[in-house]
């Protein structure tokens, strides 16, 4: 039985090869799911997509025309998928919930400390035998106050390892959970008291109609100088431009992210041979006080097994003619 992996790099190809149980036959593609290439699911069981793949109305209308019978999605963000759509023409739809929240809280933090020390430049300047320590005044994180936007699984994890840091903890979810008040000492409050008291800013919120531009200029405005601003959500929560010149100002003292709004299309590709194609991300890139990764906070080996466990499971309950754990 055919499943059609879109999309496809490398480890995607090697841990869910891994997987092969005589049921599902992986095929696999590196191009993008779109309206011009959903035609290559045609004969497919289900298809496998990731986060910056199109599966809106008109792609899963398609994908249904051609029997495809679900769509597995192996990520946790399913922004890029109308559910609506897919329940309308008959196509299953699932995720991973949570495929290794640990990698990504690990990265969160990893863009925060690398930030405080300067550790990027740092390293610049020793391989040019620059000792010079004068511009690399870093700051500790013990006792700042950290507001993390979205205390799911990952926000959770992150505070866990925060606290261990010394941080003082705030928190903003719709569903809050007591168990990380009482093990971390997290408060949550409202969007406004995050903004006017943290010291550090962490974004692990969905993309959605509450989410999107969160980080804007008017809740820039009300931020404290010299915030540090690190999203390893979805990229569409910041205005990428409103933070540029939140960044210009001085009102915006670091900014660390591994997602981009308008990633799609620049992200897990190499652009080395033509680096202009983005004139917004390239103003992004020349402050030297912005850590940008492409979209690898999910990229540990831990993970992509996970990633692609859940998936078959997903997979394996359609076949069986059932809804799947974690069906949309």
């Amino acid at each position: 039985m055919k499943v059609l992996v879109y999309s496809t790099r490398s480890y995607d190809r090697t841990h869910f090869d891994a997987l092969e149980n005589g049921i599902f036959t992986f095929e696999y593609v590196e191009d993008e799911l779109n309206i011009d290439t959903a035609d290559l699911a045609k004969g497919a069981f289900a298809v496998c997509i990731f986060v910056n793949d199109d599966a809106s109305a008109p792609v899963v209308e398609k994908l249904a025309g051609y029997g495809v019978k679900g769509i597995a999605i192996r990520a946790a963000g399913h922004d890029q998928t109308d559910k609506e759509a897919a329940h309308k023409f008959g196509v299953h739809v699932a995720n991973v919930p949570s495929y290794s929240p640990h990698s990504i809280a690990e990265h969160t933090v990893t863009l925060l400390t690398a930030l405080s020390r300067h550790i990027v430049e740092a390293d610049a300047r020793v391989k040019q035998y620059n000792f010079n320590l004068e511009p690399l005044v870093g700051f500790n994180l013990h006792h700042k106050k950290v507001g993390i936007i979205g205390v799911g699984k990952i926000g959770g994890i992150t505070a866990k390892i925060l606290h261990g840091f010394g941080c003082e903890l705030l928190g903003f979810d719709p569903f809050p959970k007591e168990e990380y008040t009482q093990q971390y000492n997290l408060r949550y409050t409202t969007l406004e008291e995050i903004y006017q008291v943290a010291d550090i800013l962490v974004i692990q919120a969905p993309l959605n109609a509450h989410t999107k531009y969160l980080v804007n200029k008017t809740s820039i405005a009300a931020m404290k100088d010299g915030v540090v601003i690190i999203n390893t959500g979805r990229g569409g929560v910041i205005n990428t431009q409103d933070v540029i010149d939140g960044l210009a100002s001085g009102k915006i003292g670091a900014l660390g992210i591994d997602v981009y709004e308008k990633e799609k299309g620049l992200f897990f590709f190499d652009h080395s041979a033509n680096k202009t194609i983005d004139p917004l991300f390239d103003k992004l890139l020349a402050f030297k006080n912005v850590l940008v990764t492409g979209h690898m906070a999910f990229l540990t080996t831990n993970a992509l097994t996970s990633i692609a466990n859940t998936t078959l499971a997903n997979l394996s309950r359609w076949h069986k003619g059932e809804a799947a754990e974690n069906e949309l």
